[in-house]
């Protein structure tokens, strides 16, 4: 018997960002991709959308799940309802085997299979694709992050511009400046321009010491106050990313000190970038600097005080639809290829003194990169 393959892709394009990228189409229920052998593409989606589909979506057919009911009927349960009419689609076209990807739910895989048909993992189906950037996708990053940089101006200046009161609280009029109302500032400024925002980085003082803390209650002057915003564009459904450090008033030497030490990581393994080198190249060359300016790599021991300074993270990730997408910069990371677009954000944090991180966006090429980034890297923003 001779074998006829299809390649499927299924899911909610809304959280599926893959099957979103294949199709260009969003709905909030499942949808399924099928690539025929005979190089056509047909998608299969609730009825109710099938038209809108029609007009959009890149696909030569477009079915309801009702065209494709099996012998026995459609489940009441819309997930599996989907599935069961994949596996019928499939069934009468003759498609003996299947190639998903790793996304492919089980239920779907489960369908298949009792329908005879055997199904097959490629692992790197979609990711290479989404990892290579066209230039729509190029302009859509860029645009996010120009748009990203333009609310963390806003942010880092109004740090930097507060008033600090006896207690070195700072403020904004005569209500303290807090992680959570600068977060409310960041998320008005991207609302108003049909931005989707999760929840921020604003960890100030002792809070930036942990990579990851969102930040909660007063910033003080004097403190470093890590911003990290990454945004969701709602229009074209691509993330910007960026970070900056901001201190309000004096920067104290010891800051200063991890600073230089930061911009200066983020210089080399920029320098390293082009298509073909390793992440983990990229990854090595931050922490040879950060170690070669008396820094420490890693998360701090049991018998560390808070003083213990280091990066515990990668230097970088790609990014695209998700913010964080393969490849890693990073140890084990895989070799960049020219339309890679990746994230440099080196850091260093300590307890004592908090935390410091610059991030930037870059294009990777042929020869090098391209930044989409032309904001400051000073801790000084007034």
């Amino acid at each position: 018997m001779n074998t006829k393959t299809a390649r499927v892709m299924a899911g909610n394009p809304s959280t599926n960002k893959s099957l979103f990228r294949l199709v260009q189409f969003m709905v909030h229920d499942a949808m399924i991709a099928i690539d025929l052998p005979d190089g056509t593409r047909t998608i299969i989606l609730r009825e109710i959308e099938m038209e809108r589909a029609k007009k959009n979506a890149r696909a030569d057919r477009v079915y309801g799940y009702s065209d494709f009911t099996p012998a026995n009927g459609l489940s009441g349960d819309r997930d599996t309802a989907a599935a069961q009419s994949t596996a019928e689609c499939l069934r009468r076209n003759g498609i003996t085997a299947v190639i998903g990807d790793r996304t492919l739910p089980l239920l779907y895989v489960d369908e298949m299979e009792a329908a005879g048909i055997e199904v097959q993992l490629d692992i790197d189906m979609g990711v290479t694709e989404r990892r290579i950037k066209d230039d729509e996708e190029q302009c859509h990053l860029e645009q996010a992050q120009h748009v990203t940089e333009d609310v963390m101006r806003m942010a880092c200046e109004t740090v930097a511009n507060s008033t600090p009161d006896v207690n070195g609280i700072l403020h904004m009029g005569s209500d303290p400046l807090t992680s959570e109302r600068l977060r409310t500032l960041i998320d008005t400024f991207l609302l108003e321009r049909n931005f989707f925002n999760p929840p921020c980085i604003v960890a100030g003082g002792s809070d930036g010491g942990d990579c990851h803390e969102l930040g909660s209650g007063a910033l003080f002057t004097g403190q470093p106050v890590i911003i990290d915003i990454f945004p969701l564009d709602k229009k074209t459904m691509y993330n910007g990313d960026c970070t900056r450090t901001v201190v309000h008033g004096e920067v104290s030497p010891e800051l200063e000190k991890m600073h230089t030490a930061v911009v200066s990581a983020k210089e080399a393994a920029m320098a390293t970038i082009k298509a073909g080198v390793l992440g983990e190249i990229v990854h090595l060359e931050t922490i040879r600097v950060l170690l070669e300016h008396g820094y420490k790599e890693g998360l701090p021991k049991a018998n560390d005080d808070e003083s213990f300074c280091s990066m515990p993270h990668g230097t970088g990730h790609g990014i695209g639809l998700d913010v964080h997408e393969p490849p890693l910069l990073d140890r084990n990371g895989v070799a960049l290829l020219a339309g890679d677009i990746v994230t440099i954000e080196p850091g260093l944090y300590s307890k004592a003194l908090g935390g410091i991180r610059v991030e930037d966006m870059i294009l990777v090429t042929e020869e090098g990169y391209r930044n989409f980034n032309t904001l400051p890297e000073s801790l000084t923003w007034s």
